[in-house]
Formats: C-alpha cells, sequence, structure tokens
C-alpha cells in the first residue's frame, strides 16, 4: 500500500487532483458547464507537464531513464500525455489560444531560453510566479474561454485571488526545499529566511481574502469557503517548518485544494 501511495504521489496524481479541484471550484462558483474533453485534458496533461518539469526538464534525460520506478512513472506519462492530446482535439479555439499562451509560459519554466540561466525554473524568485500564472490560467482563464464567456472585472478578481492560492500553496514547498535547493537559485526562502517567508505568506493570505470585498457581487458560498479557506491558509502559514515530515508538502498541502472543493460543494449544497 506504501508503495502504491508514493507512486501515487511521484507519479503527479495528487498534484492533478488538486489542479481539477480548483478546476471543479471555478463551475462550481461561477455556474460554468464542465465537459469531459476538458476535465479530461487538465488532469492528464497535467500529470504529464508535472512529471516532465520534476523527472526530465533536459528532453533527453526523461527519455533515456534507467531507473525502473521511474520507468514506470515515465510510462504512466505517456499514456497521459496521449489522452491529453486526445481530448485537445475537442476543445473550443479559444481555448487552444489560450492553452498556447500557457504553453509558452510552461516552456520558459522548464526550458533554457536564457543566456546567463538555464531556465526561468533556475530563477528561484520568479519561478512560483510563473507557476501560479499557469496554474491560475488553466483553472480559471480556460473554463471561461471553453464556455465562450468573457471576463468581466469580478472574473479578473477571481483570476488575482487564483494566482494569490497558488503562491501560498508553493510557499511550504519552497521552505522545504531549501536543504536542496543550489544557493545561485536565491528563492525567497534563501534571499529573506525562513520566518520572512511565512509572514509573506500570512500577507498574501489577508490579501487573498481582502480581495473578496473588492467583487462586485459576492455570494455566501463564496464568501463562506474564502473564509475558511482564510482560516486554513494562516494555519500553514504557522505550521510550516523548514524541517518538514514526507509528506506534508507531498500530501497534505497538495490536498488543500481537494478539500476546499469538498467545502464548496457542501455549501453549495447546503445553503
Amino acid at each position: 500500500m506504501k508503495r502504491i501511495f508514493d507512486f501515487y504521489l511521484d507519479a503527479s496524481v495528487h498534484a492533478a487532483l488538486g489542479v481539477y479541484s480548483l478546476l471543479r471550484i471555478t463551475a462550481l462558483l461561477y455556474e460554468l458547464e464542465l465537459n469531459e474533453p476538458l476535465i479530461f485534458f487538465v488532469f492528464f496533461s497535467t500529470v504529464a507537464c508535472y512529471n516532465f518539469i520534476k523527472y526530465g526538464v533536459e528532453a533527453e534525460k526523461f527519455i533515456l531513464v534507467y531507473n525502473k520506478y521511474h520507468k514506470n512513472i515515465q510510462f504512466f506519462s505517456f499514456i497521459g500525455l496521449a489522452i491529453s492530446g486526445y481530448y485537445l482535439f475537442f476543445l473550443k479555439l479559444e481555448s487552444w489560444v489560450v492553452l498556447g499562451i500557457l504553453v509558452v509560459l510552461t516552456g520558459f519554466y522548464a526550458l533554457p531560453v536564457l543566456p546567463q540561466a538555464k531556465n526561468f525554473r533556475s530563477l528561484g524568485g520568479l519561478k512560483i510566479f510563473m507557476v501560479a500564472l499557469v496554474w491560475a490560467g488553466v483553472t480559471v482563464v480556460l473554463p471561461f474561454s471553453e464556455n465562450g464567456r468573457s471576463m468581466v472585472w469580478d472574473d479578473a478578481v477571481v483570476l488575482a485571488q487564483r494566482i494569490l492560492i497558488v503562491l501560498i500553496l508553493l510557499i511550504p514547498f519552497e521552505i522545504r526545499d531549501l536543504a536542496y535547493d543550489k544557493p545561485e537559485l536565491k528563492t525567497i526562502p534563501q534571499r529573506f529566511g525562513v520566518d520572512k517567508t511565512r509572514l509573506f505568506g500570512g500577507i498574501m493570505t489577508l490579501v487573498f481574502f481582502l480581495l473578496t470585498f473588492l467583487k462586485d457581487s459576492i455570494t455566501k458560498v463564496e464568501l463562506l469557503s474564502n473564509s475558511i479557506l482564510f482560516v486554513g491558509f494562516i494555519l500553514l502559514m504557522l505550521l510550516t517548518k523548514r524541517q518538514q515530515s514526507r509528506y506534508f508538502s507531498s500530501f497534505w498541502v497538495e490536498a488543500i485544494p481537494i478539500a476546499w472543493l469538498g467545502i464548496v460543494w457542501i455549501l453549495k449544497n447546503g445553503i
């Protein structure tokens, strides 16, 4: 069971469920329809992209794999890539435009594009913002485009909040990786220390919650769910430490979007 659970985490299935949960939350809160092609594309493309970034930012490293465990992850990733490629052709043209922009951002994150840096991922302070933009684009902009709905002021606020949510979720990972990141990466915890990074996360949490009140229209479900998430993020910043248990970030932190989806669903059906 432990081996299956570790594969579930290492093969990015858990991360993909988190991205799907954020996509579903957008649909629930803003009355959007999620068709089958969009759901399967987002889930399986997340698996493929995450594993490529984690295990082989250089293409030859991802193709020439000798470790059996990583070969299994590679095989699973190629299946995910094939399935997402199939469902891509069922998405609307507007969604293709959005995806084209997100693919460029992902490429900047993973591939060598700068003369003095291997990629944007090697610029520690910038990489988390790239990840946040891609997550927000996939889980907010993409479902709006697939529904043929133009984004208005309230939707822009939601997009800004989603970027902040992803940035907050990345803070524990940034602190955990202090033990592995090279000094030249200059990540936020390397530059400012653990305590200031957690404070930064707390400030982003407050900004996320206050942005709720800038919307022209706020539903009771949205206000309650954002309030619960606000409290959860504050607790997360208090609990995040440099020395973490093995599954603190890889499971519990990445499970927050899944838990948030459960909260939104309960509130939506109970109010």
